[in-house]
């Protein structure tokens, strides 16, 4: 039995969840501790948590609670994300094989280990477990350098992440064929720290640098207001076009019209799960490196393109290079597909994860060189 302990069901878990009961033939357990946020419902995520066979919910009953408290002694693995460590304190007594899935931890910095509830929370989640059997499962290129910085997880981190479901089409050239002529997207909260103006500021230089592009954005937030007054004051009515808030639907519909995505945002982005959508739609993205996801998920100039967090003139340089080139930016599209379809999926992790598991109870490390389940 595999049991994976997090907060709530959502879409985002749904493909990694019915492949992991599929392949361990249903010999697999989701613990929900605490039901699907309000604000995930506005945004038009909905509770699928009734719909599974293998969804236990603490939070229901009391029953539910003590066959969470058992599956987290007895089963043979357990998966731990943001879930409370009540459910694995005995497990780890005993010493049997466990998994964190965890983001960076660092997000405002390294020097908040100086903050004395920071240390505390690591050194009682990480730090004393270095010597059990206990390893992480990084939902982020970042989280295994901040476990070497506090020394936790010694030689025992591995890439993992999110993995929202991957459609395969039936021929992803003619997918991007169809897309819309110099078309841009962004998509996400409109929040400061995923920096929607950086999109305004590049539209502004492509405008003034006479530039032909369109630039849909979708997504609502504490910064619109912010940044219909930069589209207003830059007359840039004409190219720049608020869609508002979509379901993750029609948020994917829009991906597979666009060419170029952007995605912005800085190191507070644990994952982005819109990165593995946007490349799985055969965009040529354009990411910021500092999102966790990007340095897992693309090979600068193969599949995607990086830039400098917060640089805008290597923003513009790149997103620039791909309006001028469109063979490199529909190859870049096309292997960014290839990358969600054939690696970076919730059924290439779940083969790998059984298979790294085999080999951890045969003394042996990872037998994976790159991609889901390698060493990091």
């Amino acid at each position: 039995m595999i049991t994976f302990f997090s907060n709530f069901f959502n879409d985002h878990q749904l493909a990694l969840c019915e492949a992991f009961y599929k392949q361990t033939g249903g010999e697999f357990r989701f613990v929900e501790t605490q039901p699907i946020s309000e604000d995930r419902l506005k945004l038009g995520f909905e509770d699928k948590s009734e719909r599974y066979p293998f969804i236990v919910k603490t939070h229901r009953s009391a029953e539910e609670k003590a066959e969470a408290m058992r599956l987290g002694l007895e089963s043979d693995v357990v998966i731990i994300g943001d879930a409370p460590d009540c459910y694995i304190e005995e497990r780890l007594k005993e010493n049997k094989l466990t998994f964190r899935y965890w983001e960076r931890f660092f997000k405002q910095g390294r020097w908040r280990i100086l903050d004395p509830r920071v240390f505390r929370a690591r050194y009682l989640q990480d730090i004393r477990y270095c010597k059990k059997n206990l390893r992480m499962l990084c939902a982020s290129a970042y989280t295994a350098p901040d476990c070497r910085f506090i020394r936790a997880y010694p030689n025992k981190t591995y890439r993992w992440g999110y993995f929202p479901a991957v459609k395969r089409y039936e021929s992803i050239d003619a997918v991007i064929a169809k897309k819309e002529p110099n078309t841009l997207l962004w998509a996400g909260r409109f929040l400061d720290w995923k920096h929607p103006e950086a999109a305004i500021k590049l539209a502004m230089r492509l405008k003034k640098e006479y530039y032909n592009f369109s630039l849909s954005m979708i997504g609502g937030g504490m910064e619109e207001e912010k940044i219909k007054t930069m589209i207003v004051q830059n007359n840039l009515s004409d190219r720049v076009h608020l869609l508002g808030t979509m379901t993750p639907e029609e948020v994917r519909r829009h991906m597979e019209e666009s060419q170029i995505f952007l995605f912005t945002s800085d190191c507070n982005e644990g994952w982005g799960a819109v990165l593995n959508e946007s490349m799985n739609s055969g965009c040529a993205v354009v990411a910021s490196h500092a999102i966790g996801s990007a340095p897992y998920l693309i090979q600068n100039g193969k599949n995607g393109m990086t830039y400098k967090s917060g640089n805008h003139k290597d923003l513009y340089r790149k997103v620039k290079y791909l309006l001028g080139h469109s063979e490199q930016r529909e190859k870049m599209g096309k292997e960014a597909y290839r990358t969600l379809t054939e690696v970076w999926n919730a059924d290439v992790a779940v083969t790998r994860f059984l298979s790294l598991v085999e080999a951890i109870k045969q003394g042996k490390d990872s037998p994976f060189a790159e991609g889901p389940c390698s060493k990091d």
